[in-house]
């Protein structure tokens, strides 16, 4: 699967549009998410992709939404119902007795009613508009849970810029409840390495092997400014 983000103004649409002008797709909004394309340096919010659908802002292997009015009932809450007429599978992280998201067998804590994009598959992808405010380097890290070893890759401007990337399972022998293995919660902190130019770019992040995992977010920290060479 892949993500994206909405817009505060016409000028910001003009710019995206202009740096890949086959791109359909704007960034997400709606009441609660009113801030325009995702910052990075940041956390880029896998549940806040781009508007456009099915092929261009995301590709999804069914058209249901396994998360979103489906396993979470549509009973008109926020969290139940977020996106869930789109095909992208969409959860969130509950802290509930008996314990699903706040279970011991978490490496990581995750944060409370925090959406994230789930049901991944191989082929996969969400595609996410975004303002660099820096160019440069940037490290990689995800917050993600992962039922096997899988792999997942990152495009900017529809460019691979990692290649394959491995997402370690975060299985636990340990727990016995078995539905739960998709629910232990971890963190890499040092996925890749990307440089990255300022201004408005779009990011999709790639599920490539196996699935089986959840992506709450990606974090961009920057690391190094661009280094120009002297004439």
């Amino acid at each position: 699967m892949s993500l994206a983000i909405i817009f505060t103004g016409i000028g910001l649409v003009e710019s995206c549009q202009n740096s890949n002008n086959a791109y359909k797709g704007t960034p997400f909004n709606d009441s609660i998410y009113k801030s325009g394309p995702q910052t990075i340096p940041g956390k880029l919010q896998c549940e806040y992709y781009d508007f456009g659908g099915e092929g261009v802002a995301f590709h999804d292997t069914d058209s249901t939404n396994s998360g979103s009015g489906k396993l979470n009932p549509a009973d008109g809450s926020y969290l139940n119902e977020f996106r869930m007429k789109e095909a992208v599978d969409i959860s969130y992280t509950k802290f509930r007795e008996p314990a699903i998201d706040n279970n011991p067998f978490n490496f990581v804590k995750p944060e409370k009613d925090q959406l994230y994009v789930g049901w991944t598959a191989p082929g996969e992808w969400t595609k996410y508009t975004v303002n660099v405010k820096m160019t440069g380097t940037y490290e990689l890290g995800i917050m993600y849970t992962s039922n096997q070893n899988g792999m997942i890759s990152i495009s900017v401007n529809d460019q691979d810029k990692t290649g394959p990337l491995p997402v370690s399972s975060t299985f636990v022998a340990a727990d016995s409840i078995a539905w739960r293995q998709w629910h232990h919660w971890n963190y890499i902190d040092k996925l890749a390495r990307i440089e990255l130019k300022k201004g408005l770019q779009t990011i999709t992040v790639h599920t490539v092997e196996i699935g089986q995992m959840n992506y709450d977010y990606i974090n961009f920290e920057f690391k190094k400014p661009e280094i120009r060479k002297r004439d």
